[in-house]
This record gives structure tokens, C-alpha cells and sequence, in this order.
């Protein structure tokens, strides 16, 4: 009876004990250091001293919102002088590099992802994996290929865009309005965030076109035949057609995005240092990221304190930006 009774016991726990590796190397590698990330949010502490309580000094200073012109809050003193503040630039910074790469990601995807599905048959996968492959490569190769190819002297862009630039007809340069007509010098402290930028768009689009070919693969047929047979071209199929049925994964791929992009650090963090900036950011920390304030802040100042605080205020930041993103996309049951 005995023997019964603890064969039943250990076969209604065999599952739990199969998985929990998981739960144990989470506790310790997930769950805990996210609540000492925490707890240590309300000490000043140098990571191996003792520490102190704070409360929510921490987050008061990381914030710094003191001797603002508050009554002049539409005014645009009040915003260049909340910019010169740290925490303020590098968040600012992050949103500005988080729109101008991820919004064309989003406009140039969904319709690269409807041509590959209409255009393409047998190479499709191929030409798929090409646009894919980006988002696999090491981070400081992709780096260095763009450190080449903007080189204020001798780089790619430079000699495209001033090739286009010049060229003349019957004497005079048409395009020379638009495109420049000289080398631009891209080591420039405000042209980094545009590099940046653009190789966070290089990186992701792909990814992006992945995500919305699986979701396009997956809308009936009938839909897409009954629209043909209606008169519909292709374009009005997928404005008409796809897009309703492409929420669902323009919400999902939307908040990857956000997340995504207030959580940028490897590719401003290696540019700036390829690019010989005197600090991670560029010269004037003009891309500087909040990742990297935060790095700053814990490494080279010794407050962990106040970098666990800069870390919750982003977290809160982007559940913010995640619940506003859930409003205006989420699909309507």
C-alpha cells in the first residue's frame, strides 16, 4: 500500500520535477537579480561598499527636474534646457533614433513582404534569407562595413551621393538642389544619429518582413480571390485586404519595436567608439542612448544606485509606451 501510494505521489510530480531547471536557473539568473536591481534602486552604493538608504533620491536625481521654467512649458527654453539634462538627452536621444529607424522599418516591410508573396515563388526563401541575414550578423562587423562606407573621404555614400549630385547635362547639374555636390563630412557630431539610425533600420528590416510574410501567409485565400475577381490590383489588395488582416502582427511587431528601441545600445555604443568620439555617445554625446547613460552612470561614476533607478524608470517608460501602443493597435475583439 505504501509503495502504491508514494509510485502515485512521485508520478503526480514527475512533471514539476522535469521542469524546474528551468524555474531554478530563472530564479537565479532572472528573477533575482531583477529584485536586487531593485532593492539597490533605494541605496547609494558603489557595487562593493556599504550602502545607504536613499529612498527615492535616486530616482529625484536621475530625474533632476529642478529650476525648470515651468511657466514657460510650451516655450522652447523649457525643452533645450530639459534636453541638457543627462537623463532627459539620452532619453530623447532614444526616441529620436527608435522613430527614424523603426517607423520606415514598419513602411518599408509590409509592402517588401506582400511582393515577396505575390512576386516571388521558387526563390523566395532565398531572397528572404538575404534580407534576414542582418539581423544575424555580429553587430561590430556590421559596424565596421558602415564605418567604411560613410568615411568622410573615401566611403560608398559619399561617392554615390556626390556622383549624383554632379552629374550635369548640357553644362548644368540638375539634382545638384538635392543630392550634395561636395563630400559631407559624416564624423560630424549631429550626423551621428542619422548613421545610427540607419543602420538600426539596415539591421531590422528585414526582420520585420519576416514577421509580416508569416502573417501575410497565413490570410485565406478565398479573401485575396474574391478581390481579384471584384477587380482589385494588387496594390488595392493589400491596402483593402491585407492591412485589416495584418493588425494583429503590426501590433506584435510594433511593440517589439518599442521595446526594442529604448532598449538600444550596441550599435550607437560601437559606432561612436569606431567613429573616435572622446566619450561612448560621440563627441558631444549626441547619440547617446539611455543604455548607455545607464552603463555610464553604473561603470564610470560608481552610482549603482542611481543607474538600478535609471533602469526602473525605463521600464516604466516602456510600459507606458506599450499600453498606449496596446490602445491604438491592439486588434478590436
Amino acid at each position: 500500500m505504501h509503495a502504491a501510494r508514494h509510485w502515485r505521489l512521485g508520478k503526480r510530480w514527475a512533471p514539476y520535477l522535469f521542469v524546474s531547471p528551468f524555474f531554478v536557473l530563472f530564479a537565479i539568473f532572472g528573477l533575482y537579480p531583477l529584485l536586487f536591481s531593485a532593492y539597490v534602486s533605494f541605496f547609494r552604493w558603489d557595487g562593493v561598499g556599504e550602502m545607504h538608504w536613499e529612498g527615492l533620491g535616486n530616482y529625484v536625481y536621475a530625474l533632476y527636474l529642478e529650476d525648470l521654467p515651468w511657466s514657460r512649458v510650451l516655450s522652447s527654453d523649457f525643452w533645450l534646457d530639459l534636453y541638457e539634462r543627462d537623463f532627459w538627452r539620452a532619453l530623447g536621444n532614444t526616441l529620436w533614433i527608435g522613430i527614424a529607424a523603426s517607423l520606415p522599418q514598419h513602411l518599408v516591410a509590409i509592402p517588401l513582404a506582400w511582393c515577396l508573396h505575390t512576386r516571388l515563388n521558387k526563390t523566395r526563401n532565398a531572397v528572404l534569407g538575404m534580407y534576414f541575414l542582418p539581423f544575424i550578423t555580429n553587430s561590430v562587423a556590421i559596424v565596421l562595413v558602415f564605418q567604411a562606407m560613410f568615411s568622410s573621404q573615401y566611403g560608398l555614400v559619399n561617392a554615390v551621393l556626390t556622383g549624383i549630385g554632379q552629374w550635369q547635362v548640357a553644362g548644368v547639374q540638375p539634382l545638384g538642389w538635392l543630392f550634395p555636390t561636395d563630400l559631407v563630412d559624416w564624423d560630424r557630431p549631429d550626423k551621428t544619429k542619422w548613421i545610427v539610425a540607419f543602420v538600426v533600420w539596415w539591421r531590422y528590416v528585414g526582420w520585420n518582413t519576416v514577421l509580416y510574410l508569416a502573417a501575410i501567409q497565413t490570410i485565406p485565400k478565398d479573401l485575396l480571390e474574391a478581390a481579384r475577381v471584384d477587380g482589385a490590383t494588387r496594390w488595392q489588395q493589400l491596402l483593402h485586404v491585407v492591412m485589416p488582416q495584418l493588425r494583429p502582427m503590426i501590433f506584435f511587431a510594433v511593440t517589439l519595436s518599442l521595446i526594442g528601441s529604448l532598449q538600444l545600445f550596441e550599435e550607437p555604443y560601437v559606432l561612436t567608439n569606431f567613429r573616435g568620439g572622446e566619450v561612448p555617445g560621440g563627441v558631444i554625446q549626441e547619440a547617446e542612448t539611455s543604455a548607455m547613460y545607464l552603463l555610464k552612470v553604473a561603470l564610470n561614476d560608481g552610482d549603482f544606485g542611481t543607474a538600478s533607478a535609471i533602469a526602473w524608470l525605463l521600464f516604466l517608460f516602456v510600459a507606458a509606451l506599450t499600453a498606449l501602443n496596446n490602445r491604438v493597435l491592439k486588434p478590436k475583439d
